[in-house]
C-alpha cells in the first residue's frame, strides 16, 4: 500500500537538538484557493428500520465523466497544495534513493538442479530474474527481464513464476493495471524464450504435475474470487474443471508439495479450510479430500516420506499444533500422533519440512523464535535472539534432503539480513546484508519496546526508534503505524526511508495492536467481530502513551495505515482527532457498512467472517457505529492525506474518493484535506521501485511540512 500524498504547506517552528529547524508559517486550507467540492446526490439506504443518507454514492461508477472531471480536480487541488514542496520532495527522494543499492542481487537458491537468483541495475524500475544450472560459475540464464517486460506500461506487476520439474518452462502471472487480483498467466518456453501453450486471464495459482505437460490453476469469478481449479495439457484447447469451489466465503488455490510427490487443493475461509489431494504422477486422477471441512478448524498437509504433517488449528487450540500422520491411515484422527503440542502462549507461524527435522517459527510475547525438531524425535534446537525488538522470518530451503534453513532478521535499527543455520553443527553463517550506500549506524539510534494501557486493562505492545540524543521533553515530532486486522501482525522492520523522518527528529513507532496476531491467535480474536473496537482503542492508548512520556505531542503526532489500516486512522480520526496533528490514510477501507452490504464486490462474503455480516442486525449496529465513513461528523479533524488507485480491487476507488468528499463538506477546521488518486495503478500505488520512492517522499514531505520541517 504505497500511495504517499503530503501536504504543501509551509513551515512551522520545530527545534530538535539534533536538527534545528528555522521558524515558518505553516499554511492552512484557507491560504490556497477553494478545494473541490463533490456534487451532492442523496441515496437513502434503510435497514432495520434506521435510515442512512449517502450523497456521494454516484462515486462509484469509474466510467461516469462527472466521477473522473472530480477526481481529476482532486489530484489538480492537492497538486497547488503541495507546490511548494516539491524541493523538499526531491530530496528525500535522493536520500532514499542514496541509502538504496541500485545495483543488487539476490543471494541465489538451489532448486532442482539449478540456482535462482535476481538482480537490480541503476536506473531500472524492475527486476531480472535469472539462474545457473549445478553452479554459479555456470552460464547466466535470464528467465524474465521484467523491465523488458513493463516498458511503456504505466503499471506492471510481476506476481511471480512455477518452473516445470523438468526445468523447461515456467508458468508466470503478470498484470498491467496494478490490481492484487487480477493476473494474466502465461507459460514460457525457457530455451526459446517464446510463451508456448495456453494462456489465462483471471488466473489465481498454478501447480505443474510431473510429466511437465499437464498444469493445475485456479480462476477468479466476477467478484475476483478465486472459485474454480482447472486442469490443462500444454498442447489442449480447453481446460477441464476439477474442483468447484460455491461456497462465496471460500477461496480456493492448487500447489505442489514440496518434494513434488503431491498436488493439493485447498480450500479455505478465514476461519475453516479443507484440502484434497493427488498423486503428483497421476494428474488424471481424481482429487481425494484428506479430511472435510469442519466449522472454525483449520488445516494444512506438508509430505515427508514417512507420512504427512498436519499443521492444525480449531478454537480448543487456537495457536496451533502439528501432528504426524500416516499415509494409509489419514481419515481417522484417531490414528493421528500429536508432533508439536499446542501453547496457549506460542503461536505456531509457519513450519518447513526437511527430511531429518522440521523446523518452525513460532511466536511468543510478540517476538519469533525459530526451532529445529528432529523427526525421530530427539532433542529440538533453538534460534535464539538477543534484542529485545525483532522480527525474524523462517524461509526454510526447498531442497528437502538439506541440512540447512535459512532464516531473515531485522529490527527497527538492523537491516534486513539473511542467514544460514546449519542443522547438524549448529553453525550460522551470514549470506548477505542489506546494505546502506550511503551509510548508516545502528548505533546512533535508541529502540525502545513500550506497553500502552487499554481501557479495558489489556496491555499493548509498541516499537519505537529514535536517534540517540532526543530530548523527552513532548517537542519531538513522531509518526505511529499500525495495521490491526486478519490477524497480520505489525512486525519491526529496517525501513531506509524512514530515516528521513528519523534523522529530522522524529520518533517513529509501530504499534501491534489487537486484530493482528502479534501476541498469538487470541490477540487476533479479540480485534475482529464484535470486538473490532478494540483495534481502535488499543491504537489510541499507543498513542496516548508517546504523548504522556514526552516523546511528542498532539500537535506534532501523525498516524499512518493502509488498506485496514486506512480503516483503523479512519476510524481513530473520527473517535480522538485532538490526538493527531496529521493523519496519512493509504488506500483506506472506510466504507464499511455499505461495501459489506454488496455482495457483487470484491472481497464482501469473505469478509463476513473478518468483520461481520451486516444483514444480522447485531452486526450491523456495531459496524454502522465505528465505520469511518458513516461516523464523518461537524467536528475539527487533523491535517489529512487520503490516497487511492483507480484499478484498485481490494479498497475500490469510490472509497476514498467519497470519504474525501464527506469530510469536506463536515470538518469545521481550517487544516488541510488532499487526496491523491493514482490513475494508472491499483492497490499498491506505483508498481516499479523509482516511482514508488517518489511516491513515499511525497508522502513524507506531507508529514514533515505539517510539523513545519521544510528541508
Amino acid at each position: 500500500m504505497k500511495h504517499i500524498t503530503f501536504l504543501a504547506v509551509f513551515f512551522a517552528l520545530l527545534a530538535t537538538a539534533c536538527n534545528p529547524q528555522k521558524e515558518n508559517k505553516i499554511l492552512k486550507q484557507s491560504d490556497f484557493p477553494t478545494p473541490p467540492v463533490a456534487e451532492v446526490q442523496p441515496k437513502t439506504f434503510v435497514e432495520f428500520d434506521q435510515q442512512r443518507v449517502d450523497n456521494y454514492y454516484w462515486m462509484r461508477d469509474k466510467t461516469d465523466p462527472k466521477v473522473i472531471d472530480y477526481l481529476d480536480a482532486e489530484n489538480a487541488y492537492t497538486e497547488t497544495v503541495m507546490s511548494s514542496t516539491s524541493d523538499l520532495q526531491e530530496k528525500i527522494y535522493n536520500e532514499i534513493l542514496g541509502r538504496m543499492k541500485e545495483d543488487d542481487e539476490s543471494y541465489p537458491t538451489l532448486r532442482n538442479g539449478y540456482y535462482y537468483y535476481s538482480r537490480t541495475e541503476a536506473g531500472k524500475e524492475y527486476a531480472t530474474h535469472c539462474r545457473r544450472k549445478g553452479s554459479m560459475e555456470a552460464p547466466e540464464e535470464i528467465i524474465f527481464d521484467l523491465n523488458e517486460m513493463g516498458e511503456g506500461k504505466s503499471a506492471f506487476i510481476f506476481r511471480g513464476y512455477s518452473v516445470s520439474p523438468d526445468n523447461s518452462k515456467a508458468a508466470y502471472f503478470y498484470n498491467e493495471t496494478g490490481s492484487f487480483a487480477e493476473f494474466k498467466l502465461h507459460i514460457k518456453d525457457l530455451a526459446s524464450g517464446d510463451d508456448v501453450g495456453f494462456s489465462i486471464d483471471g488466473a489465481t495459482s498454478v501447480a505443474w504435475a510431473n510429466d511437465s505437460k499437464t498444469l493445475f490453476f485456479g480462476v477468479i469469478d466476477e467478484t475476483l474470487r478465486s472459485y474454480q481449479i482447472r486442469r490443462q495439457m500444454l498442447d489442449a484447447d480447453e481446460s477441464t474443471l476439477v474442483y468447484q469451489e460455491d461456497d462465496a466465503k471460500f477461496s480456493t488455490y492448487v500447489s505442489t508439495s514440496k518434494r513434488r510427490d503431491y498436488i493439493f487443493i485447498e480450500s479455505s475461509s478465514s476461519t475453516t479450510s479443507e484440502e484434497r489431494y493427488i498423486l503428483a504422477d497421476k494428474p488424471m486422477s481424481d482429487f481425494k479430500v484428506f479430511r472435510p471441512r469442519v466449522k472454525d478448524v483449520e488445516y494444512s498437509v506438508y509430505t515427508h516420506e514417512d507420512g504427512f504433517y498436519v499443521r492444525y488449528k480449531d478454537k480448543e487450540n487456537l495457536n496451533g499444533k502439528v501432528y504426524k500422520v500416516p499415509f494409509d491411515e489419514y481419515q481417522n484422527k484417531d490414528n493421528w500422533t500429536e508432533f508439536v503440542a499446542h501453547d496457549p502462549e506460542i503461536r505456531i507461524e509457519r513450519i518447513d519440512i526437511l527430511k531429518d527435522y522440521v523446523s518452525l517459527e513460532l511466536r511468543k510475547n510478540g517476538l519469533t523464535q525459530i526451532e529445529l525438531k528432529p523427526v525421530d524425535g530427539g532433542e529440538s534446537k533453538s534460534i535464539s535472539f538477543p534484542e529485545p525488538v525483532y522480527s525474524a522470518s523462517l524461509l526454510g530451503n526447498p531442497e528437502y534432503d538439506a541440512s540447512t534453513i535459512r532464516y531473515s532478521y531485522t529490527s527497527l535499527n538492523r537491516p534486513t539480513t539473511l542467514y544460514e543455520y546449519n542443522v547438524e553443527d549448529e553453525a550460522t553463517t551470514k549470506l548477505k546484508e542489506q546494505e546502506v550506500p550511503s551509510g548508516f549506524n545502528p548505533d546512533d539510534y535508541t529502540v525502545e519496546r513500550l506497553w500502552a494501557t487499554a481501557p479495558d486493562g489489556v496491555e499493548v505492545p509498541m516499537a519505537i526508534v529514535y536517534k540517540k540524543g532526543l530530548q523527552k521533553d513532548g517537542s519531538n515530532p513522531a509518526l505511529l503505524y499500525s495495521y490491526g486486522s486478519y490477524g497480520m501482525s505489525s512486525d519491526v522492520y529496517f525501513s531506509t526511508a524512514y530515516y528521513s523522518l528519523i534523522d529530522r527528529g522524529f520518533v517513529f513507532a509501530i504499534a501491534q495492536i489487537r486484530g493482528g496476531s502479534d501476541l498469538g491467535e487470541q490477540w487476533y480474536e479479540d480485534g475482529k467481530l464484535l470486538k473490532k473496537k478494540n483495534t481502535f482503542t488499543d491504537f489510541i492508548a499507543c498513542s496516548e502513551k508517546l504523548i504522556e512520556d514526552m516523546y511528542t505531542s498532539s500537535d506534532k503526532l501523525a498516524a499512518m495505515g493502509g488498506s485496514a489500516g486506512g480503516l483503523l486512522v479512519g476510524a481513530v480520526a473520527n473517535m480522538r482527532p485532538d490526538l493527531y496533528q496529521t493523519i496519512v490514510a493509504q488506500v483506506p477501507f472506510v466504507d464499511v457498512v455499505t461495501t459489506m452490504f454488496d455482495e457483487s464486490l470484491p472481497l464482501t462474503v469473505g469478509e463476513y467472517e473478518e468483520w461481520g455480516n451486516p444483514n444480522e442486525e447485531e452486526y450491523y449496529n456495531y459496524i454502522l457505529s465505528y465505520s469511518p465513513y458513516d461516523n464523518v461528523t461537524n467536528q475539527n479533524y487533523p491535517n489529512m492525506l487520503i490516497t487511492g488507485g483507480i484499478n484498485d480491487s481490494q479498497v475500490l476507488f469510490h472509497e476514498p474518493a467519497k470519504w474525501t468528499a464527506k469530510l469536506r463538506e463536515h470538518k469545521t477546521d481550517d487544516n488541510i484535506l488532499i487526496m491523491r488518486m493514482n490513475m494508472e495503478s491499483g492497490h499498491g500505488g506505483a508498481t516499479g521501485r523509482y516511482s514508488r520512492i517518489k511516491d513515499v517522499a511525497f508522502e513524507f514531505a506531507f508529514i514533515l511540512n505539517r510539523v513545519g520541517i521544510s528541508e
